[in-house]
């Protein structure tokens, strides 16, 4: 199983809100909903542990991924390339990073 963990900020002229309401409403739903995706979270970061400073990105998004051949032609779909853009428009140069467990 793969792991897709995205960090991200979101761009300045973008509001917490608007991109909440997006992320519950479009994102999280659809993303979900993919044969490829076992699970899917956005998570919000509330700061560093033991710590006053904040967080390098302000949204960390965790996929499960069953099959990567089969992600791949999921997000190939005219549906995920609409939310793909979506994002985009929200998300500050995203980081996404494949992991794998040990």
């Amino acid at each position: 199983m793969t792991t897709i963990v995205v960090l991200f900020n979101l761009k300045k002229d973008v509001s917490v809100s608007e991109y909440e309401q997006w992320a519950k409403e479009t994102d999280l739903p659809t993303a979900s909903g993919l044969p490829s995706v076992d699970q899917f979270e956005v998570l919000r970061a509330e700061g560093l542990l033991m710590s006053e400073d904040n967080a390098p990105y302000q949204y960390i998004e965790i996929l499960k991924i069953n099959s990567m051949e089969q992600f791949g032609t999921d997000v190939s779909s005219e549906v995920m390339q609409k939310v793909a853009q979506e994002f985009q428009s929200f998300a500050d140069n995203p980081l996404f990073i494949s992991t794998s467990n040990l």
